[in-house]
């Protein structure tokens, strides 16, 4: 009987070491990784200052050799260890609050220690807190060049990081994935020696350059991590013209009859915009487009005529919201337009109860439904379309690229041949900077609309201390008897000891007992649906006086008899949502007003964000102004993804590089695929997966 065939051996598996694991938290996987891992900071330990001299630089760094003469645990006021080195000049105090037996050992008198600290003044005279320090012979050399300090993790000390980094050196490919050419037309450094002034600078170097990343060393770093977020995006944006789409070519009956029927013409931004959705909604590839607009610009009415083309065309359009009320609100809206004109508008959300979900998934599957609305509920399983043309994504920010990539690919595999992915159009009411525009959003096609519509009255902002609430209660007070209404946003549903910010349910108690005559109703993020819209069409229709509501409110609602909103806690909202906030007023003729309640004492950039608000309602001053606040990663929050943000690049000093990233960018995709490739594996390794929605 023959032997049976032995399975080949698995091949083991490497185990990962601990400390490649640490290194992987910090994205540290090869060794350009690691060569690309610049450092923060620069410590000069190049020079030693003598002890007395130091006793002078008290809140400055400096460094200093010594003989250790005292080493005791004291505890009083807390356990501590504490050292005296003393020089020809005089004593030095080091303090460590946290310190191992072992330190107690290696600073035994007699011990000759160099130390790097901030210098202060204790009760003593000079001490270091927890200095750097390091024990040394008489005479031992001191470094020649400036020491990196690296972006560190748990459990990675700056000595292993850097060894790490000085190995990675040794063996990485270093050829230039720029030819020598275009780097002496950019006026730019080779890679090599960039890289290895950044990790190692010599004496001589210019420090402030340096720190400041203005050194030709940065420049050269700057523009290659530019230059590889261009490649990538433009890389994405062809991969998504390569897919097919179905072209919504027709301008009918449809989007005749609708743009007759509207009570307002359009805005010269709402018809620019229009034309250049109109122009994208024909082509044979998906349209990729943003539309931004300043809140109450009317970016609905234009979001409704994209969907009239493709329903024009025989597709079905879909619009998703983050909010059941924003989602409620377009509903109401769009079906007001739509329903008189024969076109079956479907509602889908969440809440729905079953037999009522069932009845709209029953009509977008059949197609009779051209047109759906509703929240995330549109992108879970069994809500199948029968001819999906176009996705309209509002707030787009507020969802995670994998929901629009789940309602995006709700299009496919419909049995209809000449359709993969449908159109895509998103909509922001944050404004996007130019900046960020041409970096993060570069990928995308950006349309603006940049003017209100005629009619709409300029809101007034004004910041009033909290100490001064009855006087605003009485404005409320008159407001009301005025005939307009008020909205009251608090920023916390629940007591929160730590932030001490006012409720709106303690808010709504106190209001509805200082305004005994009036109607004051309250919404928050934690009631049902159904209570939340049961509230707001109160509202509405003017049965309630005064709106005492959390963030819920922040967009989609349109009460044009709103005059008068009081933000409580201003000071603790961001730029952004106060902005979204502000523009539920300003809606009608009547004057509007802003009030925002802050406590004192305000931190300067809870400052610098209300005196944006008191000196500009224009969204895109706003949005720039938040930029310069918080720096893109906030910004953005995530595109929602992840998305690689720049590490050394700064989109406020850096425009001009951006502008050559970009043209460099376009000129090697179509001339130079080679460095294309060569360039994105160097910066990116292949982690593009982020960019493809």
């Amino acid at each position: 009987m023959p032997a049976a065939k032995r399975k080949p051996a698995a091949p083991a598996k490497r185990k990962t070491s601990t400390s490649e694991s640490k290194l992987a938290k910090l994205g540290l996987r090869s060794d350009m990784d690691l060569v690309l891992h610049l450092p923060l900071r620069y410590e000069d330990e190049t020079k030693i200052v003598p002890i007395h001299e130091a006793g002078f630089m008290a809140g400055n760094a400096a460094q200093v050799e010594g003989v250790v003469t005292e080493c005791d645990i004291q505890y009083r006021p807390r356990r501590q260890l504490v050292v005296t080195i003393t020089d020809d000049s005089g004593p030095l105090v080091l303090r460590f609050l946290n310190f191992y037996g072992s330190q107690v050992k290696q600073l035994a008198v007699g011990t000759r220690v160099r130390a790097r600290g901030e210098v202060r003044h204790g009760f003593f005279g000079a001490e270091m807190v927890h200095p750097v320090y390091k024990v040394v012979q008489e005479g031992d050399p001191l470094p020649n060049a400036l020491t990196p300090v690296y972006p560190s993790g748990e459990g990675l000390s700056q000595a292993f990081l850097r060894k790490a980094i000085a190995n990675a050196l040794s063996r990485v490919d270093w050829r230039d994935t720029l030819a020598p050419a275009l780097l002496a037309s950019l006026k730019l450094q080779p890679f090599e020696p960039s890289v290895k002034l950044l990790h190692n600078p010599p004496p001589d170097v210019d420090e402030n350059a340096l720190m400041e990343h203005t050194h030709p060393a940065w420049i050269r770093m700057k523009f290659d991590e530019l230059l590889a977020q261009q490649l990538s995006l433009k890389r994405a944006q062809a991969a998504r013209r390569a897919k097919g789409a179905a072209a919504l070519p027709v301008i009918g009956d449809l989007s005749t009859k609708f743009l007759a029927n509207l009570p307002f013409q359009l805005t010269g931004a709402q018809q620019r915009v229009l034309d250049e959705i109109r122009a994208d909604l024909r082509e044979s590839f998906p349209m990729q487009r943003l539309l931004q607009g300043d809140v109450g610009s009317g970016k609905t009415v234009v979001a409704a005529l994209a969907a009239a083309q493709a329903i024009d065309s025989g597709f079905q359009a879909a619009l998703m919201a983050p909010t059941e009320i924003l989602a409620e609100q377009h509903f109401r809206k769009i079906a007001m337009w739509m329903e008189p004109l024969g076109v079956k508008v479907a509602w889908l959300t969440g809440s729905l109860k079953k037999k009522e979900k069932e009845a709209s998934q029953a009509l977008i599957e059949s197609g009779d439904a051209k047109l759906v609305i509703g929240t995330h509920a549109l992108i879970q399983e069994g809500v199948e379309f029968a001819r999906l043309g176009l996705v309209i994504v509002d707030e787009q920010h507020r969802f995670g690229v994998g929901q629009r990539l789940a309602l995006r690919n709700k299009g496919l595999d419909t049995g209809d041949a000449t359709q993969t992915v449908p159109h895509q159009l998103m909509m922001s009411a944050t404004p996007i900077p130019r900046t960020l525009a041409m970096t993060y959003y570069a990928d995308l096609e950006v349309s603006v609309i940049d003017e209100l519509p005629p009619g709409r009255t300029p809101i007034v902002t004004r910041i009033v201390d909290q100490n001064r609430r009855d006087e605003v209660i009485e404005r409320v007070h008159v407001a009301a008897l005025e005939g307009r209404q008020v909205y009251w946003v608090c920023p916390l549903i629940e007591e929160s000891e730590a932030l001490q910010l006012q409720t709106a349910t303690d808010t709504h108690a106190m209001l509805a007992q200082a305004l005994p005559e009036l109607q004051v109703g309250l919404v928050h993020g934690r009631m049902k649906p159904a209570e939340k819209q049961i509230m707001m069409e109160a509202f509405t229709r003017g049965d309630i006086h005064v709106l005492v509501a959390t963030t819920v409110i922040e967009v989609g609602v349109d009460v044009p008899n709103a005059s008068l909103m009081v933000i409580e806690h201003a000071e603790r909202f961001g730029l952004s949502q106060l902005h979204q906030l502000r523009g539920r007023v300003g809606r009608g003729s009547a004057a509007s007003v802003c009030l925002l309640l802050y406590q004192s004492p305000l931190g300067p950039t809870a400052k610098q964000r209300l005196m944006t608000m008191r000196e500009t309602t224009d969204g895109f001053e706003i949005a720039r102004r938040d930029l310069e606040i918080r720096g893109p990663g906030e910004f953005l929050g995530a595109r929602q993804s992840g998305q690689a943000m720049l590490r050394f690049a700064d989109l406020q000093t850096d425009q001009w590089l951006v502008e050559k990233a970009r043209n460099i960018a376009q000129m090697l995709l179509h001339e130079d695929p080679t460095t294309v490739e060569a360039h994105l594996a160097r910066w990116l390794g292949g982690r593009e997966e982020f960019l493809k929605v």
